[in-house]
């Protein structure tokens, strides 16, 4: 599992979480620098979640917009109770869900927006491509809430009690969650190896 420090290194977020409080502050009274700087700070990985939750691409700033926004008018109401990081995602993730419900089931991504341009040849390329292709079809056989549970587990390393805290639901829902997401990907994978 990684390290959410290392992750928010290597996105370069490297705030502190008495920082981000601080900053949360700030937007509270409505210093538009500091929720310029949040967003800043949290827009990727906002995308990348609300990305993998909803599988539709076209939704995403939409959903990210709704996110802030409500970041602007309710953070006065954020009470220390849990971190920052998972209180805004807590509300990307009821955005998120809110989004689905207004504009249906997700949708597959174009393969080509995932493709890593730093391989080194056509080959790899094309593999990088079929791999991402194969794991998006795997995620979207997932429900909105699976998919969240994996990609805060995997993606964000986050543990099952903060999961928990993002999603408004007991541990145990994330644990069941996490459980029957996993038992479906290894169905789907195994019924994609006998195709083959």
């Amino acid at each position: 599992m990684r390290d959410r420090h290392v992750d928010d290194e290597r996105q370069g977020n490297a705030v502190s979480t008495d920082d981000e409080v601080l900053l949360l502050s700030r937007v509270a009274a409505e210093e538009i620098d500091a929720f310029e700087t949040l967003y800043r700070l949290y827009s990727p990985r906002l995308q990348r979640f609300v990305r993998g939750i909803t599988k539709q691409p076209m939704l995403v700033e939409e959903i990210l917009d709704d996110t802030m926004m409500v970041v602007w008018r309710k953070a006065y109401t954020f009470n220390h109770t849990a971190k920052v990081s998972t209180w805004i995602l807590a509300i990307a993730y009821r955005q998120s869900l809110k989004a689905l419900r207004r504009h249906g089931e997700p949708v597959d991504e174009d393969v080509r927006d995932h493709a890593d341009v730093s391989a080194v040849g056509p080959d790899d390329a094309l593999e990088q491509q079929e791999l991402r292709k194969h794991l998006d079809a795997a995620l979207g056989t997932l429900s909105p809430e699976q998919r969240a549970v994996m990609e805060l587990t995997y993606y964000f390393g986050y543990a099952c009690r903060e999961i928990a805290q993002i999603m408004g639901c007991p541990v145990d829902t994330v644990k069941t969650r996490m459980f029957y997401a996993r038992r479906k990907l290894k169905t789907w994978l195994a019924s994609r190896r006998e195709a083959i």
